[in-house]
């Protein structure tokens, strides 16, 4: 069973209405295919999140600055990045969680200027790789990762069915092609 979702979303930086109007709805329905994709993984983590009865989480539209920001305190890396994921599983899950009282996963965060470069760069949709770097936070929240190569196959292939079900092609299709 999956859990119901709570999604909040944070506007930190303007522009983002513009660049879409909708990243709010798009990021929450990313989210929840996300997470169903996710959850649908048979590992201890996803076991246990998947047992509890409601999970939160929160998607942070920024900018390159306050990423940058972000990325300098929290990674040591005094650059912008596309996406940051803060998940509260990364200190373990507690051994105990109230019932029926909802878990919070994490922040994804997303910056604007970084995002709108790749895609142009990638030839990509905006809203196409705005909902790959959703999912993809969202999976991280999940405690999936692409450290090692067999890992990150799995967490492309989550990525790859979350976007084929919104008419995406694949995002790693070039990639592939260059191998």
């Amino acid at each position: 069973m999956i859990p119901s979702l709570g999604i909040s979303v944070a506007v930190n930086a303007g522009g983002w209405e513009k660049a879409l109007p909708e990243a709010a709805r798009i990021g929450r329905l990313t989210a929840r295919r996300g997470l169903k994709a996710g959850l649908g993984q048979s590992n201890p983590t996803t076991r246990r999140l998947g047992a509890l009865a409601r999970l939160e989480l929160t998607l942070v539209l920024d900018s390159d600055r306050g990423v940058r920001r972000l990325n300098r305190v929290w990674r040591g890396k005094d650059r912008p990045t596309n996406v940051l994921s803060f998940a509260a599983i990364d200190g373990g899950l507690p051994k105990t969680h109230p019932a029926g009282m909802p878990y919070h996963l994490g922040d994804v965060v997303l910056a604007l200027e970084t995002l709108k470069a790749e895609a142009r760069a990638q030839g990509k949709k905006f809203t196409q790789h705005f909902q790959h770097l959703v999912a993809h936070g969202v999976l991280h929240l999940l405690g999936f990762d692409h450290v090692r190569d067999k890992d990150a196959r799995v967490m492309e292939d989550l990525e790859r069915v979350v976007l084929a079900g919104f008419g995406w092609p694949d995002p790693y299709r070039s990639q592939l092609e260059e191998r």
